[in-house]
């Protein structure tokens, strides 16, 4: 089984696209151009990190932001799955602060990521939408996602990995959506939805969820548990396929 540092190195690469902030009517707000890179060094124990965003001029311009980091290890507050795709977000929900999760699914030269922000009151904010396609892939954007292409049972396999154990436990598992399951669900550009409660809270349990619909008959979810404290549980990773018709 593939350690988690072997699993974030799935993401290396020059990954190019945008980061676009998303109201809670569903509007995109602002939007920059991005270019991330991801390489690894000494013989894969180092991997660099360098994010540049770009103003409205886009990416002949100097950048507005070039942040980068070197990685050696990774916190407890991510977890990488096995073809790469990961979540990551707060360990702890503590009162009147800011509250948040990352989701990032990976394939082929595309990587779909969403990050959903929580207010210090605990109620939602804004989502950022982060679509990246490999330098030189030509790959292409999904279309937007539309509820009916969700409707139906969907079979595959499940990982989940708990805060106090690293090594995913994989399942069978199905899933299916019905219209009221969609009615909390926030469609998104790229095939994408954000699933999230409208209140959190350290004295009553949730989950957290994003799903990437990276093929006609092809979905992904990730979800992230809180227990009634306000503790990450776990996170899990579902690859489905549509079953029936």
């Amino acid at each position: 089984m593939t350690s988690q540092w072997q699993n974030f190195l799935r993401n290396q690469g020059e990954w190019h696209g945008s980061f676009a902030t998303i109201n809670l009517a569903g509007e995109i707000e602002k939007e920059f151009a991005s270019v991330l890179l991801l390489e690894s060094a000494e013989e894969d124990r180092l991997v660099r990190f360098r994010l540049r965003r770009f103003g409205p001029d886009g990416k002949g311009t100097e950048p507005i932001s070039d942040h980068q980091q070197d990685y050696r290890s990774l916190g407890r507050q991510a977890v990488f799955f096995a073809n790469g795709t990961f979540c990551k977000g707060s360990l702890q929900l503590a009162p009147q602060t800011p509250f948040g999760a990352e989701y990032g699914f990976i394939c082929a030269n595309r990587r779909h990521r969403l990050v959903q922000l929580y207010d210090a009151a605990g109620r939602p904010s804004s989502l950022v939408l982060i679509r990246e396609f490999r330098a030189g892939s030509g790959a292409s954007e999904r279309p937007p996602l539309a509820a009916e292409q969700l409707l139906g049972r969907w079979r595959g396999v499940r990982a989940m990995v708990s805060a106090d154990w690293a090594e995913p436990e994989l399942s069978d598992c199905s899933t299916s959506f019905a219209d009221s399951d969609l009615e909390a669900a926030q469609l998104l550009p790229d095939g994408g939805y954000s699933r999230r409660p409208d209140q959190v809270s350290h004295r009553e349990a949730f989950s957290v969820e994003a799903g990437w619909l990276s093929g006609p008959d092809r979905l992904e979810r990730l979800v992230r548990y809180y227990d009634a404290s306000g503790a990450w549980l776990s996170a899990c990773h579902e690859q489905l396929k549509r079953h029936g018709g």
